[in-house]
């Protein structure tokens, strides 16, 4: 049998549940605004690119296995278009407000989703200071009674703007330069950033900028980038951040101790991550010890941590999304690269993961080494 036929007869076996999807156009943004409704946005230059907000498939809710089963059953429920492209999405908790960001980067822009009809409208705009050409700055959501949003495309750069009065009510106030991978905010007063280069940093807005650092591991980086993801709220014991290098070192640390991490491993990835602004870690909300990489090719791979010790360790993924490769009918030699994927967030098997051909797939994966 081809490669692709005998993937479809081990699907049966690896997949509680299987849904594709294919969209107008790519995207790198996966927003869920809750349990049952997700955001896309298309990131294509010089064209309109769409920003939809899905139902997922109501068959999620079956209990019983149903294998493979691709089928176009995600439903639109809302739409707009945007000028720009789209690198990054946030939805601003309990409101129907969103915050996106792309190229060009001199701007944010606020939208809101329409209570009584089925548009998407833009309804503003927060302005960037630094314009650079080819950055777009990194995005994250204070939630309270007036949501802050978190922005930057450089460590100097960053500040909190209260999304209602547009005033900057925070600002790093240094004058480091170092280009933002990744901005993630853990409570009401902290956050944790990641540069390209690997240096993380732990935040607390109520203190004048003075950061729990990494940053002799970020200046031993060979010319890697990296992005990084917190665990839960991230404040707790234990490794709760997981950095991912474009090579594909993957680094765990104890977020009281950030000078040095407590294990480094290795992913088995072919090749370094041909776009590592696709690189993506994420923790499983609903598994313990679990995480997910993606961005080096058509794979979403999935780890469990808990054995992992040690420096230099090669590793070994719990499990392997293939269906991005096998669905395109192209074959391996032509496969499409990842560009994003999310964990359900009550489901604790279930992802999400989109591809540069437009395909979006949502799979609920079978453990087979606990059955």
């Amino acid at each position: 049998m081809e490669p692709s036929e005998d993937w479809l007869v081990e699907s049966l076996r690896l997949y509680q549940d299987f849904f594709a999807f294919d969209l107008s156009g790519a995207t790198r943004v996966l927003e869920w605004i809750d349990d049952k409704g997700v955001f896309v946005a298309g990131y294509e230059s010089l064209r309109k690119n769409e920003i939809l907000h899905l139902i997922l498939p109501l068959r999620l809710s079956v209990k019983e296995n149903q294998g493979l089963f691709p089928e176009r059953d995600f439903r639109v429920c809302h739409g707009g278009f945007s000028d720009r492209s789209v690198f990054d999405l946030k939805h601003i908790p309990d409101s129907s407000l969103l915050v996106t960001s792309g190229l060009p980067g001199c701007y944010l822009q606020v939208w809101q989703v329409m209570e009584d009809s089925d548009v998407i409208k833009a309804v503003g705009t927060i302005p960037v200071h630094e314009k650079e050409e080819n950055l777009w700055p990194r995005v994250a959501i204070f939630s309270s009674v007036t949501p802050g949003v978190l922005h930057g495309v450089r460590l100097s750069s960053l500040q909190i703007v209260d999304l209602e009065s547009q005033k900057t009510t925070y600002t790093s106030g240094v004058s480091d330069s170092e280009e933002l991978s990744s901005l993630q905010v853990l409570s009401a007063d902290t956050f944790a950033f990641c540069c390209t280069s690997g240096r993380l940093g732990l935040v607390d807005i109520r203190q004048k900028w003075a950061p729990l650092e990494n940053c002799s591991l970020s200046s031993q980086s060979g010319g890697e980038r990296w992005c990084a993801k917190v665990g839960g709220r991230g404040l707790g014991p234990g490794p709760s951040i997981a950095s991912l290098s474009s090579d594909g070192q993957l680094r765990l640390f104890d977020s009281r101790v950030l000078c040095h991490p407590v294990s480094s491993v290795h992913c088995p990835v072919s090749t370094p991550s041909p776009n590592p602004e696709l690189l993506q870690v994420t923790w499983a909300p609903g598994l313990d010890n679990c995480l997910a990489i993606s961005g080096f090719d058509g794979t979403v791979q999935i780890y469990d941590v808990t054995s992992w010790n040690g420096i230099g360790r090669q590793i070994e993924p719990l499990f392997t999304h293939r269906g991005h490769i096998f669905l395109d009918g192209n074959g391996m030699d032509t496969a499409p690269l990842v560009t994003t994927h999310t964990w359900h967030p009550c489901k604790p098997r279930t992802v999400l993961s989109a591809a540069s051909d437009a395909s979006l797939h949502v799979w609920d994966w079978v453990d087979l080494h606990a059955s």
